[in-house]
């Protein structure tokens, strides 16, 4: 099976894993239409599934001869409806039903939620949603044992099904035990992005870096934004997560739906500024499940996304369980693609992050205008970290480029960043043999040709902790 080509979508691809493309066969599949991370759901499943996933995925990665990523995705405290006592249960405009603390469901208007302390966090006048907002309810009263609601917006609802509660000040944690188990699983089992959901402060962010630390795991932490309380706090969260997703699903029932999109907005601007990789996830193909093509306002959406900064974006349901996994990556890769000849490159942002020496960054900025000015066919970054790739992806530069590194979990990583292909090398010690390396590889694979220019990013060890040298080669 041929791997995927230098020459596909910029903005990064993450999919879901689940039934309808868990055996390797299938991922290898989907990683040659363009996957750069899996994503596995904790939501579902234990860790004996989750490991199963995480081989299946490596012995794709080894078919395709690709590094890919993959992001354990902790589901967080999560609140779900119990078992109902009748399934499905149409609710009409004005029916009530009542939330009970304990016990089983007697009638059909009787619920109970997986969150004991429901019942004393709700207050008369609080909204709650269920069925990730399709249908709303109005609190009318609470006592100790129940607290009974009134349908405001009619829908069906089915059992296990989410609860939402827009407004209330939660005390549970963001970071559960089941969690923390799953964290550290992945930390023994190197995996390369932990996303945590419904995270409210930085703190919460820092809670789940310290069980990370504990177990010596260097996974990129992905903080969710799904709750108002997270945007209230959006630059701390920022500053302190190694990555962002725009959570629409949980965000667009917590947070009114038409404040969504310039809630995406304003998110990806402030990763762009604070140079965090962001990634934007929730239906955004959601028609192929069954479709084997998008609606057109799914085009967009995903063409949006990348015109508004995206350095990847997500799909969940499309792969995990839709009917066409394959069809939907290629879809969005070619949504990617069109889109991306619009993008300009910005010569301008100097922006410094601490995630790399400043003089890494001056170098990758000006070695990426070089590229530009000479009509460069290729940018080559030798990276030990990948924190040098992760600077060149902010310049949005559509001049193919290699993360080269003999580092494989700095290969995995790598793929989150926008514009940045991993490329493996046998050493890093001598920039002139990783130079001659990866242009005998890319003229056999006909990327490069004779007379060809390329940009070579590299250390010269005069600057300790830094890549100072820029090397402008043509090919021979």
């Amino acid at each position: 099976m041929p791997s995927p080509t230098l020459h596909q979508s910029c903005t990064k691809i993450v999919a879901t894993v689940g039934p309808a493309c868990d055996s390797p066969e299938q991922l290898a599949e989907l990683i040659t239409a363009g996957v750069d991370v899996f994503r596995i759901n904790t939501a579902h499943g234990e860790i004996p599934d989750h490991e199963k996933k995480v081989v299946a995925i490596r012995q794709a990665s080894e078919q395709t001869g690709t590094p890919v990523g993959i992001l354990l995705d902790l589901a967080g405290p999560k609140i779900r409806l119990g078992e109902l006592f009748c399934d499905p249960l149409q609710c009409d405009v004005g029916m009530e039903l009542t939330f009970l603390r304990d016990g089983e469901p007697t009638t059909a208007h009787e619920v109970t939620a997986s969150y004991p302390k429901l019942i004393d966090e709700l207050r008369p006048g609080n909204r709650v949603m269920l069925a990730d907002g399709l249908v709303a309810l109005e609190v009318v009263s609470v006592d100790r044992s129940r607290a009974v609601c009134r349908v405001t917006a009619a829908g069906e609802v089915r059992s296990r099904q989410g609860i939402n509660l827009p407004g209330v000040k939660l005390s549970v944690s963001a970071l559960q035990r089941k969690d923390i188990k799953n964290a550290i699983w992945a930390a023994d089992h190197e995996i390369d992005f932990i996303s945590l959901s419904f995270v409210r402060t930085a703190e919460d962010v820092y809670s789940l870096k310290s069980v990370l630390s504990a177990h010596d795991c260097e996974a990129l932490v992905i903080a969710k934004i799904e709750k108002p309380e997270a945007m209230e706090n959006l630059e701390e969260i920022v500053n302190v997560a190694d990555g962002i997703m725009v959570a629409r699903g949980d965000l667009g029932v917590e947070i009114d739906v038409a404040e969504t999109p310039m809630a995406q907005k304003r998110i990806i601007d402030v990763c762009k500024e604070k140079i965090k990789p962001v990634i934007v996830a929730t239906q955004m193909l959601e028609s192929m499940h069954h479709s084997a093509r998008p609606t057109r306002a799914e085009a967009s959406d995903v063409a949006n996304a990348i015109l508004d900064g995206a350095d990847a974006c997500m799909l969940s349901g499309e792969t995990a369980v839709g009917d066409h996994p394959v069809k939907a990556v290629q879809m969005m890769s070619r949504i990617m693609q069109f889109t991306e000849k619009s993008l300009r490159h910005d010569m301008s942002d100097r922006t410094i992050t601490n995630r790399v020496h400043p003089i890494t960054t001056a170098v990758t900025y000006a070695a990426t205008n070089i590229a530009e000015a000479i009509g460069a066919a290729m940018i080559i970054i030798a990276t030990k970290s990948g924190g040098t790739a992760w600077v060149k992806s902010k310049s949005r530069s559509l001049i193919p480029t290699l993360g080269v590194s003999d580092c494989p979990e700095t290969l995995r990583r790598i793929n989150l960043f926008w514009g940045i292909k991993p490329r493996r090398v046998s050493q890093m010690e001598h920039p002139a043999l990783i130079r001659a390396e990866v242009c005998d590889w890319a003229k056999g694979k006909g990327y490069l040709k004779t007379g060809d220019r390329i940009v070579f990013v590299s250390g010269s060890g005069v600057t300790e902790n830094a890549h100072n040298s820029v090397v402008v080669h043509t090919v021979e």
